[in-house]
């Protein structure tokens, strides 16, 4: 298995993964085996031997809660195991596993619990698609009640794989041991809050079946993406990196535009204007210096300049306003066809329309809404994966939809996650920074998704190098060290 793939699989995906290496060879028995044999090296590596109680579901989850529970013991450890269903009503693997276990299984209720150390939670797995009920569910809130350490196999049971829902209640994990690769529950809100720390455990299935399968979901790193940044070099030109517009909006509203084209200019932009009305032209120019201001007095204007060929990405709708002029030069914008950021007001003024802004756009937009403008324009509920993969199908563009688990969705079905962000991002202004990464990225002729995807790891990144409460203008300063250590290093001179 790769360190640190970023693929993620859906339980419905994993098990097809799983079919396919036991349809070539691989008995479901050894699987199982070796799940529960990497579970219990992860127990033994980060705890002292102590009393562990395994929790034991009726499917294949549940086999290998089995394992471990033999395996814990075969070292010394004192066991108790208590299963979800009489052992007799186990079938498949699980029941293999359930017959080379040799000690008493007891039934799952809270007593279970009495004078544990330790609880491995192997009731169900990521495939769990149903509310946690009956005796599952009071052991589940005994187990938090008593803040015994949990060790989540695959899943902590009540947490949604697919989705990162809470089917009803789910255990606090101190760590959370899966097989092949992570799934997608395990970092999406409020799932990822359950599941303590994650290993991706090898049990023998080959990289193979995970490509042939895998949907195009993946953890946002940089290897998806860094390929297409490039240093500037020694025979390069300003216009070799972009000329990015900034649509700015009326004098009373320029901090969002102006921190956007900061953000722009400061990815690697070769150059960045800010496109305004002739009332706001003062106050853009006594606050940009590096960014340039390009005034216009009427719709005719903006037309000419926005039909400058030497412009290769723009953003609007930060301090635009919600008016029926923001619509009118959004739409102006978007018919020029070039790669075009929307943001803020320039996805709500269609909001009583928001099919007349979708038949305007492509693959080559991008929409970055919070959950607010999100709902504005679409009616799709789900997971924040399920809402952008279904926005960016519905609207054609590449959609990032933002929060504590920013997604970024294309219209083909692929999609990354961004999970780590440091929550300070939450602060007035950060949008409007993250929209002008975007652009910048735009600009330098990244494709939008991978545009998309870059910003948002590269803004989350400055801001754990701002460190601590911030504002938004305390993302510019450490872009640059950022995009340095980003950048792929030039060549050494022959000597």
């Amino acid at each position: 298995m790769p360190v640190d793939d970023p693929v993620l699989l859906p339980p419905a995906v994993m098990a097809r993964v799983d079919a396919a290496a036991i349809a070539a060879g691989t008995p479901g028995p050894v699987l199982m085996e070796n799940a529960g044999r990497a579970v219990t090296r992860a127990i033994t590596a980060r705890f002292a031997p102590c009393p562990v109680t395994v929790l034991c579901g009726p499917g294949n989850n549940g086999g290998d809660g089995f394992v471990v529970a033999r395996r814990l013991r075969a070292a010394g450890w004192p066991v108790r195991l208590a299963c979800l269903v009489a052992s007799d009503r186990l079938r498949g693997d699980a029941a293999w596993a359930a017959g080379r276990w040799n000690g008493p299984v007891e039934a799952l209720a809270p007593s279970i619990l009495e004078g544990a150390g330790l609880v491995v939670d192997a009731l169900f797995g990521a495939g769990l698609s149903r509310e946690i009920t009956g005796a599952a569910a009071e052991v589940i809130a005994a187990v938090e009640t008593a803040g015994v350490p949990v060790v989540a196999v695959d899943m902590p049971s009540g947490v949604d794989g697919a989705t990162g829902e809470i089917r009803g209640i789910a255990p606090h994990a101190r760590l959370t041991v899966t097989f092949v690769r992570a799934k997608p529950g395990h970092y999406l809100l409020p799932g990822r809050l359950h599941r303590g720390d994650l290993l991706v455990a090898d049990i023998g299935i080959a990289d193979r079946f995970v490509r042939e399968q895998e949907i195009g979901l993946h953890r946002n790193q940089p290897s998806l993406w860094r390929h297409l940044l490039r240093r500037r070099g020694p025979t390069d030109h300003k216009y070799r990196f972009g000329h990015a517009y900034i649509l700015g909006g009326p004098a009373a509203t320029t901090g969002a535009s102006r921190m956007a084209a900061g953000a722009a200019l400061r990815i690697g932009a070769g150059l960045v204007s800010i496109v305004c009305e002739e009332a706001a032209l003062a106050t853009y120019a006594a606050h940009m210096t590096a960014v340039m201001t390009k005034p216009y007095a009427d719709e005719a204007a903006l037309a000419r300049l926005l039909a400058d060929a030497r412009v290769t990405a723009a953003l609007y709708g930060p301090g635009a306003g919600v008016t029926p002029t923001t619509r009118r030069r959004t739409e102006l914008l978007l018919e020029t066809g070039r790669p075009t950021v929307l943001d803020a007001d320039a996805l709500t003024v269609f909001q009583d329309d928001p099919r007349a802004l979708f038949a305007r756009l492509g693959g080559h937009c991008v929409l970055t809404p919070h959950d607010g403008e999100y709902g504005r324009l679409f009616g799709h509920r789900g997971s924040r994966l399920e809402r952008a993969l279904a926005a960016a199908a519905e609207s054609g563009a590449v959609v990032l939809l933002k929060g504590g688990d920013t997604v970024v969705a294309e219209p083909g079905g692929g999609a990354t996650l961004l999970a780590d962000a440091p929550p300070e991002l939450a602060t007035a202004g950060s949008g409007d920074v993250l929209a002008g990464l975007v652009t910048g990225l735009l600009a330098q002729g990244l494709p939008a998704f991978a545009a998309a995807s870059a910003a948002v790891w590269i803004h989350a990144e400055a801001a754990r190098r701002a460190g601590g409460l911030l504002t938004a203008e305390d993302l510019l300063p450490p872009l640059p060290r950022v995009m340095d250590d980003l950048l792929p290093r030039p060549a050494a001179a022959a000597p």
